[in-house]
């Protein structure tokens, strides 16, 4: 028979009364059938049926289950409702109490403290799966699916004679593509209908060429002052977006990151004060009309357009050199600046080409990128001053962003 110190039996009575309390307590306040005290009582019957033995620990748990067997027959003769929750709840109480009756303290304890978290934040979560919709539903179940399924049996090594593409490694840079995209969605889900600057600055971190397109559009039907708001709007999108590509570069490739940092803030600095020079707090608020960013097409055009640009950037590096990875990287920026950076952050990382030349790659990419949406904003707002002064902007600002590169390079940097 095991020895019980007295030490040891009063700490694990006071996790195990803590564990019952706070879950009890948090079921008292909803007004649930089952509170306080037999949450505690039921937290410490698990404590000592751990320490009695296993066969005592089944005896109990029949227990915990005919009782909350015996009060949902009740609830349901008289109210004609069940409490599952209540019950689950009571069940896994139970089972806490066993865990720090066999010596654990971290896992039952902060498992308590989740579940009175979930227990407690049904009013929000109920809020947030009313507005939740069948797309949305399916893109978090197919976000799941390729990180937890699809990654795990895909190979780690290189399947082409060349070395040019690593399954796994390829993969990697989808998924994190398209979780930014789904983070970014849902921010802007929560709060980019609020105004029209929440709505540009979200989705420009989402995708700025759509952003762009959605927003101008609205702007341009609406009776507010279409062409100052536009300035703002897409100004706002292409800053986001250089923020992404930075953040990017730095996940993959931090020294690369370092030597990028400088030459987009500048930019970003230049382009926030046109941004503050045009800046106008628009009258209405604006939703933009982006779906889920997860769904098969989408993560195969993500993952179709990441890879040809990797390839097409070692092979440019291997043909060409430094500029033909930043040619097609440039390229790469007309269709999609983020699928461009994760490719050649992850050329860096892999030692494949040159810090240098990665942090030069995302600079130029971004800036195609930024080039891009000026006639998405014409053909949108239909605003052709608004257009001459985000060209002006955007060539300044890359002007700005190329000395910096240039000093760099003066200063040894960047290799000439």
């Amino acid at each position: 028979m095991n020895r019980f110190l007295p030490l040891d039996i009063g700490a694990k009575l006071l996790v195990a009364l803590g564990i019952g309390l706070l879950v009890g307590f948090e079921r008292e306040w909803s007004h649930k059938d089952l509170g306080v005290r037999t949450f505690a009582i039921t937290s410490l019957l698990g404590m000592l049926a751990a320490l009695i033995g296993p066969a005592f620990e089944v005896g109990a748990l029949v227990g915990v289950i005919a009782l909350f067997a015996i009060v949902n027959l009740d609830n349901l003769l008289s109210k004609r409702q069940l409490e599952m929750t209540t019950a689950a709840a009571l069940l896994a109480t139970f089972a806490l109490g066993v865990l720090v009756g066999e010596g654990h303290v971290f896992t039952p304890t902060a498992a308590a403290i989740l579940m009175t978290l979930l227990l407690a934040m049904k009013p929000e979560f109920s809020r947030f799966a009313g507005v939740l919709t069948e797309s949305e539903v399916r893109s978090a179940v197919l976000l799941g699916l390729i990180g937890f399924v699809i990654y795990p049996v895909l190979p780690n090594r290189f399947v082409d004679p060349w070395n040019l593409f690593n399954p796994r490694e390829a993969w990697l840079i989808v998924i994190l593509l398209a979780s930014i995209g789904f983070a970014n969605y849902v921010l802007l889900r929560l709060y980019g209908a609020r105004s029209l600057y929440y709505t540009a600055a979200f989705g420009g971190l989402m995708n700025s060429t759509v952003a762009i397109a959605e927003l101008s559009g609205t702007i341009g039907s609406s009776g507010q002052d279409s062409g100052q708001v536009a300035m703002v709007v897409s100004l706002l999108t292409v800053i986001a977006m250089f923020a992404r590509n930075l953040i990017l570069l730095a996940i993959f490739s931090p020294p690369a990151a370092a030597l990028a940092v400088g030459p987009i803030v500048v930019t970003m600095l230049a382009l926030i004060a046109f941004a503050w020079k045009k800046w106008r707090a628009p009258g209405t608020s604006a939703e933009l009309k982006i779906r889920s960013p997860i769904s098969v097409r989408q993560v195969a055009a993500i993952g179709a357009v990441f890879i040809l640009i990797e390839v097409a950037c070692s092979l440019g590096q291997r043909l060409l050199g430094q500029s033909g990875t930043l040619a097609i990287s440039t390229l790469g920026g007309f269709v999609s600046s983020a699928s461009a950076t994760a490719a050649v952050a992850a050329l860096s990382a892999s030692g494949s080409v040159r810090y240098s030349t990665a942090a030069l790659a995302t600079v130029l990419s971004s800036t195609a990128s930024a080039f891009v949406n000026l006639p998405i904003v014409y053909r949108q707002a239909r605003n052709g001053r608004a257009v001459r002064f985000l060209a002006f902007a955007t060539v300044l600002s890359t002007l700005l962003g190329i000395a910096a590169l240039v000093a760099l390079t003066y200063t040894g940097i960047f290799p000439k």
